[in-house]
């Protein structure tokens, strides 16, 4: 009998460019690749957990359409940060209905990081949207979570795409998705562009170093999309689809030289 191996899904940070998240899962859904694990930082960590709730890509896309931005964004004085994320963090626990994460049929990585040791958290058990709440607080822009003895922060301070942590949970195959830095950066429009923006260009290095446990990297052309606009999900929808799609032979054949 032939063994069928174990696909794990890195999903990157990036703000709305990880809104091609959801083109990535249409593509892989679409051509019968069944992921059985997820790791995820800030905005993979979302889309991800989402995912692995059982919430198809087609939904995730016309729920992120019809997302206001007021629903979720409750600003604050900035002591710490600019949103207090309540908002955010009660629309995570609905999308998820107050799963855990060991809960789940799919297995769930989200991934933090703590500044008190300047170390990655990992979550894998416990309420979903408490450890995606901790996994997307972009320093400076969302208060950051008291968790334990912890301060956490968004995951992709530290480890933009969690290659390893999916590797280590099991996968035979990793698959990494990428939204985050390129070379071709267009116009800052804001302080949340600028705090975006200096989080993925540090977070550079530090990939080179994680990535190398993926077996296929995915890297949708997202660098023209501020990482602000939340409101472009078609687009970042269409840009991650296009990419996956481009990567799904190589993925196939990996697949059948395993089975093999």
């Amino acid at each position: 009998m032939k063994k069928k191996p174990k696909i794990g899904l890195a999903l990157g940070s990036g703000a709305a460019r990880g809104l091609a998240h959801i083109g990535v899962l249409k593509a892989l859904t679409e051509n019968n690749i069944e992921v059985d694990y997820v790791a995820g930082s800030s905005a993979g960590a979302l889309i991800g957990s989402v995912f692995c709730c059982g919430i198809d890509p087609y939904t995730i896309e016309k729920i992120a359409v019809q997302l206001d931005r007021k629903i979720w964004v409750d600003l604050t004085v900035p002591r710490r940060g600019f949103i207090k994320g309540e908002k955010v963090e009660e629309m995570i626990r609905l999308l998820t209905r107050s799963r855990n994460i060991e809960d789940l049929e799919k297995g769930l990585a989200v991934v933090a990081t703590d500044l008190k040791t300047a170390d990655s958290y990992i979550f894998t058990e416990g309420p979903i949207y408490k450890a995606v709440r901790a996994s997307i607080s972009i320093p400076g822009v969302f208060v950051p979570v008291r968790y334990k003895d912890m301060v956490l922060v968004d995951g992709g301070v530290i480890d933009r795409v969690p290659a390893t942590v999916v590797k280590d949970m099991g996968a035979d195959i990793v698959i990494a998705v990428d939204v985050g830095f390129t070379t071709e950066q267009k116009r800052i429009n804001h302080i949340f562009d600028v705090i975006l923006q200096s989080i993925d260009v540090m977070g550079k290095q530090i990939l080179s170093n994680s990535i190398i446990h993926a077996d296929v990297v995915i890297k949708p052309p997202v660098s023209h999309i501020p990482p602000s606009r939340f409101d472009l999900v078609e687009e970042c929808d269409e840009i991650g689809y296009k990419a996956a799609l481009e990567k799904i032979d190589d993925i196939k054949k990996m697949i059948a030289e395993f089975e093999n």
